[in-house]
């Protein structure tokens, strides 16, 4: 009897070995479908492929670069309109900013802008703040390109800070003689007299500021509010003739 209950009972003893040799067989044929060099596992007929179910990734946003930097030689030969002796700043205080800003276009542009050293952190900060703010500028160039004539700048719609030159009409120098102003946007942004006299001509499109356009400036935007936060103030709010492209330190 005992040995007889032994025979028997070595049965299911078989059994669950045969099925654990086919579980392992089973796992080797899996693994014998994978590719080789250590590819993924196919996944058998039915199988749920969770990764399509993952987010899909989409690019980031364009990352604002500025910076600044000295005034070096070739600068210097660069900006011999819009500097000169006799300039009520040297060259040594003086800063070349090249930072990325939005277009008219939609597309990211590197610009210039030349601006007292004292100030020139703060203008990056600006600009990264109105980069951040999507606002677009049409051109950002150093006064130079357009021989550092004013009249010509401000019609090609081009953004710019220091040149050397007087107010207009007067034997004082401009706060962009000091590198402490920016015109931003000239054509949507004219200066007006109560008169009626807009300056850039082309720009008197634009002289009615209840418009909105695209590179415009109105009272307490973003543009407005950066400039602001770094203690610069805008020429749309002074009380006679309305200065809508410019921004300067002094209020001037």
């Amino acid at each position: 009897m005992p040995q007889v209950m032994r025979r028997r009972s070595g049965v299911p003893r078989l059994l669950l070995l045969g099925a654990v040799v086919a579980l392992l067989a089973g796992a080797c044929g899996q693994r014998s479908d994978a590719p080789a060099g250590g590819g993924q596992l196919r996944p058998a007929a039915g199988a749920v492929q969770t990764a399509a179910l993952a987010p899909t990734r989409h690019p980031s946003a364009p990352r604002f670069r500025g910076g600044a930097q000295v005034i070096d030689g070739r600068t210097r030969a660069r900006m011999r309109w819009s500097w000169r002796p006799g300039c009520p700043v040297d060259l040594g205080d003086l800063r070349l900013l090249r930072a990325d800003h939005w277009g008219f276009d939609g597309r990211v542009h590197r610009g210039e802008l030349v601006v007292h050293r004292r100030h020139a952190q703060r203008i990056l900060r600006v600009l990264a703040e109105l980069f951040r703010d999507r606002f677009p500028i049409q051109r950002m160039h150093l006064v130079d390109t357009y021989r550092a004539d004013d009249d010509r700048s401000m019609a090609a719609n081009n953004t710019s800070a220091f040149n050397c030159r007087r107010v207009s009409g007067s034997s004082r120098w401009s706060e962009h003689a000091h590198g402490r102003a920016i015109d931003l946007n000239p054509l949507q942004n004219p200066y007006v007299t109560r008169g009626g006299r807009v300056s850039p001509p082309e720009g008197r499109r634009y002289a009615d500021r209840d418009g909105r356009a695209r590179g415009m400036v109105h009272a307490g935007d973003q543009v407005v509010r950066a400039f602001a936060a770094v203690g610069w103030r805008w020429g749309g709010n002074w009380r006679s003739a309305r200065d809508y492209q410019h921004f300067s330190s002094t209020g001037r």
